[in-house]
Order: C-alpha cells, then structure tokens, then sequence
C-alpha cells in the first residue's frame, strides 16, 4: 500500500470520526430546540421535527404567574454581567501585579494561588455560608457577585500570567524612558495587546455564574431572588406532570445569551490577535 493510500485513509477516518463528533453534539442540542416549539408536554416524539410549530410554550413563560422566568432571567444576567467585569479587573490586576513586579512573598502567593485552585469550589461552601450568615448577606444577589468575583483571580490568575509574561518587557522599558507610568503602560500596551485573554477570561467569569446551581441554591432563598438554575430545577422537581416542552423552551431562551456573547466574543478575540501580532 502506498504512502497516498495510507494518508487517504487516515484522512478519509479522520472525516468520518469528525463527523460521528459532531452528529453527536448537535443532535441533542436541535432535538431541544426543535421540542421547544412542538405541542404538548411530552418529552417522547416519533419524530425529530414536529408536525406543527408553536410558540406557547415561549409565552407561557413570560405570562404564567407561577412561573417567574422573566425575573430569574434578568437576575441572572445581573449577576453573570457583574461578577465578568469585576472578576475581570481583579484577574488583570493580580496578573499584572504578578507578572511585571518582583516584590517578596511573590512566589510564596502564586505556590498558594496555585494550590488552592486545585481544590473544588464546593469544599469552601459551608464556610462562606457562614461567613455570609454573620453578615447578612444571605439570600441577595451582592452575596453572589462578591464570591463569584473575588474567586476568579484563583482560577485566572495564572492563566493571565503566563499569557502577560509572553509581551516582551521592553516595551515597558521604553515607555518608562519616555516617562509613562505604571498604570499608563498597563492602560495603553498590556490590555491592548491582551486582548485575546481578556475575551477568553470575559467570556468564562461570564458562562460560570450563568449556569452555577449549587452555590445559588445555597444562598438564594426566596423565589423572586433565584437565578434561571435554581428556578428550573425548582420548576422540574415539584412538577407531577413534567412539562418538557416548557423546559426545552426555557433551555434554548437560556443558552442564546451564552451564544451571542460567544459569536461575539470570538470576533474580538481574532481582531485582538491580530492586534497584538502587528504591535509586537
């Protein structure tokens, strides 16, 4: 067998694994989307697309009273939208403070940032209940945003980092001689080059609090106070009669938010590429 044939197979193989990857990716996904706009309430279907179209399942979550969908909407994108700007600040700064400064205790704080990174995030949880019960701060969306913000420099941090240590210092070196200063080298040469990490680390302080069940079932407390992960679980557990298209409708209402600031993000993150490439 020659060496065309064996690389016309693996391509071929490789095409064909590709596409068994991506079939299975995305026929759950449409099977959702498409079950969102059948009739009824049942989750089993003959088909994959419904025979007819509707849209009641779509108002139905914005006009049953018993079901606050637009309320945990906007406070989960509260909460999402506020923990990425903040969270993306601490990440930068922390970084940078990291990456360009050598001050003592400098190592010692990344061994123990790295450390306790390792560690999963629920390990913590009963300790930061309590510490949000003495300061009542149980049950409101300010108790989310501090904890889900003043984590991020733990999982970020040395991903920026190693990202920042890659933009060479000479071009703080010739700012600092043409009299810039610490925050004017960080303003105008490290978050212009920095743009693909920013979007990256945007986008994931972004996703985690949009989807997080665990620790918002912990905190929140009352109804008008949850966010969309809380809600829905809340909305399939004390359901007798499951209603699935609802919930299919409601997935796909949740994951178009992710998916646009994706699209969107992912314009950035190659014009930030491109940007730093032609600067450096």
């Amino acid at each position: 067998m020659g060496i065309k044939m064996r690389n016309a197979i693996r391509l071929t193989a490789s095409y064909i694994l590709l596409v068994i990857i991506a079939i299975c990716c995305i026929y759950p996904a449409l099977w959702i989307v498409l079950s969102s706009f059948r009739p009824g309430k049942s989750l089993y279907s003959k088909s994959l697309i419904p025979e007819r179209f509707t849209l009641d399942h779509y108002k139905e979550l914005f006009t049953s009273q018993s079901f606050l969908f637009e309320t945990w909407y906007m406070n989960t994108l509260k909460i999402a939208l506020f923990s990425m700007v903040i969270g993306t600040i601490l990440v930068l700064l922390t970084s940078y403070a990291v990456s360009r400064f050598r001050f003592k205790g400098r190592k010692n704080a990344l061994s123990t940032i790295l450390v306790l990174g390792m560690f999963p995030g629920f390990m913590s949880m009963i300790a930061i209940y309590i510490l949000l019960n003495s300061l009542n701060l149980l049950n409101t969306h300010a108790a989310m945003i501090i904890v889900y913000a003043a984590g991020a420099p733990l999982g970020g941090t040395l991903i920026m980092k190693g990202f920042l240590d890659t933009i060479p210092r000479s071009l703080d070196e010739a700012a600092k001689i043409d009299g810039a200063t610490n925050f004017q080298i960080f303003r105008k040469i490290i978050l212009p080059l920095s743009k693909p990490m920013i979007t990256y680390m945007s986008l994931t302080l972004f996703v985690g609090p949009w989807v997080d069940f665990i620790f918002a079932r912990l905190v929140l407390r009352t109804k008008e106070n949850w966010t969309l992960a809380v809600g829905l679980w809340d909305l399939v557990n004390s359901t007798q009669d499951s209603n699935f298209t609802l919930f299919a409708a409601a997935s796909v209402l949740i994951a178009l938010p992710i998916t646009i600031l994706f699209i969107f993000l992912q314009r950035l993150l190659v014009d930030g590429m491109t940007a730093g490439a032609s600067k450096g």
